[in-house]
């Protein structure tokens, strides 16, 4: 399952993050964003969620965006752990590296957190069940 994709945040994210077929959380962070992103017409929210009734509007809008987006200069982030990836054997970890990563300057989204945190407390609700 896949946390985030650097197209999240409307390609703002600088991480992608997984939980690994190995075992683990893997965190591969960027080293190179794209410089201009907010000059970028953003796609009509009414056409985020590709339906029957809008795919050709969706698909039209979709490219458009694209094709901009492709033109954006890509440049340095300028971070500590530019281009790095990381594995965590723990959820908690997980947490912690992408806290650690939020606090130095890069762009991690925001419901990455509340998923962790919700499977957090789905891993500590049957363990509090079973104490009483």
């Amino acid at each position: 399952m896949s946390y985030c994709r650097w197209s999240s945040d409307g390609w703002r994210s600088d991480v992608y993050c997984y939980e690994d077929v190995k075992g683990g959380w893997t965190t591969h962070v960027a080293g190179l964003k794209r410089v201009g992103l907010d000059t970028l017409i953003p796609i009509d929210p009414d056409l985020l969620d590709l339906t029957a009734e809008n795919a050709t509007e969706w698909t039209m809008a979709h490219s458009a965006f694209m094709r901009a987006l492709e033109k954006l200069e890509m440049a340095p982030i300028g971070l500590p752990h530019d281009g790095e990836t990381f594995r965590d054997p723990t959820l908690e970890a997980f947490k912690a590296r992408l806290v650690m990563l939020r606090d130095e300057g890069y762009h991690v989204p925001a419901d990455v957190f509340e998923a962790i945190d919700e499977e957090l407390a789905a891993t500590t609700e049957p363990a509090k069940a079973e104490e009483a």
